[in-house]
Formats: structure tokens, C-alpha cells, sequence
């Protein structure tokens, strides 16, 4: 049997579907904890593949040891391995935040740069990371796409689906720029409370009425989902 053909929403349900993210999430802001632009910045490297709720439990006892990349220079491989453990990936974190902290001190006088290209240039930043940190740091809009949009805003129509850096571009053309930072946490949240990857919550979903992605699933509970970006 052939699969369902999802139709896609026209400008104007793209458009109330932006603002029925933004009316259902008025309070959508970052889960990681943070109190500077370089903590948020480590934060956020150790959260890939990793709960925010996790990292946050990590990153309250590494930093109450080392805050700064002046101190988080100091620590040796083997010690900040085993603080950042429960987050996964710890030996390729490790690394990076360790080489990401001296190229700070070594280039940036110990301080995060504020550009795009820059932060991307740094070790194990990648544009996610840097979108992150320019819209929640340093106030730039900016869309940073994780597996939570990338999924949200393929079902939703909002983008096609076909990798992460054209759903940003995507994302970009249908988000008023001012928002692009708090419709990236709505599409987060909203990923992680309703539309989730295996059993999205469709019957409950307050975009229920506009999703077309909710309306196929809705009608043949068969359908197969639409995958996330790895």
C-alpha cells in the first residue's frame, strides 16, 4: 500500500502556526543552566546527545571547579573526563573544551568571541552551537536547528526536511527575524512535550488543526513519521 501523501500548508497556515508556537510557549527560553556567555558555551557542547537536565547536574560541580577558560585550561584530560562522564561522549568533549578553552585564552584574550565565523572556528563548535550562543549570549537572532526542530519543522511544513543547514534557511524565510530565537525554543519545547520522534501527541496538540503532519496521523494512525536528522 502506498503511504499517505502529507499536503503541504500554504503561507498562511505557515504563518498561524509561527504564532500558535509563540501563544503556546510564551516562556520558551534555554533549560541549560548558565551565568556567562563561556559557560553556556561548554553547556552546550556537552549537551550533544545528552538531556539538558543531564548536563545541568554536570555542569554544577564542573563549574564550581573551573567557570573560566583560564581554569578549565588547568585541568588535565583524565579529571575533566571523569566530571563530564554522565553526559556521554566524554572523551571527545573532554578534548574539545579543553582545546576550545585555550584557543580562547591563547586568541581571544579569554573571552568568547561574538561572530558566528569565529565561535565555528573554534574546536568542537559547530553551527549549531554557534547559533546557540550568538541568540542566547549575545542577542543576535538566530535559529540553531537540533533534532527537535529539524523533526517540528518538517511535519509541521514549516521546512522540507532535507538536512539541517537548509531547514535553518528554511526556518529563516517563514520566522519574522525577532523571533527566531524564542520560535527556536518553542520548537524545542514542543518537540520534547508533544510532537516527540516515536509517539507524537497529535489528539492534544494545540496545532492540531493546522499541522498538516497532525491531520494525516489524525485521519490513518498507520502513517509512517517523518524521521529526525541524525
Amino acid at each position: 500500500m502506498a503511504k499517505k501523501k502529507i499536503p503541504k500548508p500554504t503561507k498562511k497556515d505557515k504563518t498561524q502556526m509561527v504564532e500558535k508556537l509563540l501563544e503556546l510557549y510564551p516562556d520558551a527560553a534555554p533549560e541549560l543552566t548558565f551565568r556567562s556567555d563561556y559557560e553556556l558555551l561548554v553547556a552546550v557542547i556537552l549537551s550533544a546527545q545528552c538531556t539538558d537536565q543531564r548536563v545541568n547536574v554536570v555542569t554544577e560541580v564542573l563549574f564550581g571547579i573551573a567557570s573560566t577558560p583560564q581554569a578549565m585550561a588547568q585541568l588535565s584530560l583524565e579529571s575533566l573526563e571523569e566530571i563530564i562522564r554522565p553526559c556521554g561522549l566524554f572523551h571527545t568533549k573532554a578534548k574539545n573544551i579543553l582545546n576550545m578553552s585555550r584557543t580562547l585564552n591563547e586568541d581571544y584574550g579569554g573571552n568568547v568571541p561574538e561572530t558566528l565565523e569565529q565561535l565555528m572556528a573554534l574546536p568542537g563548535v559547530g553551527r549549531k552551537t554557534a547559533n546557540v550562543v550568538i541568540s542566547n549570549a549575545f542577542g543576535v537572532p538566530a535559529i540553531a536547528v537540533d533534532t527537535h526542530v529539524f523533526r517540528v519543522s518538517a511535519r509541521l511544513g514549516l521546512a522540507t526536511g532535507q538536512n539541517v543547514d537548509k531547514t535553518e534557511q528554511e526556518l529563516m524565510k517563514v520566522m519574522p527575524r525577532e523571533h527566531w530565537t524564542k520560535l527556536h525554543h518553542c520548537l524545542i519545547l514542543h518537540g520534547r512535550r508533544v510532537c516527540k520522534a516515536r509517539k507524537p501527541a497529535c489528539e492534544t496538540c494545540g496545532l492540531n488543526g493546522l499541522c498538516p503532519y497532525g491531520k494525516a496521523v489524525l485521519e490513518d494512525n498507520s502513517l509512517v513519521e517523518i524521521s529526525a536528522a541524525k
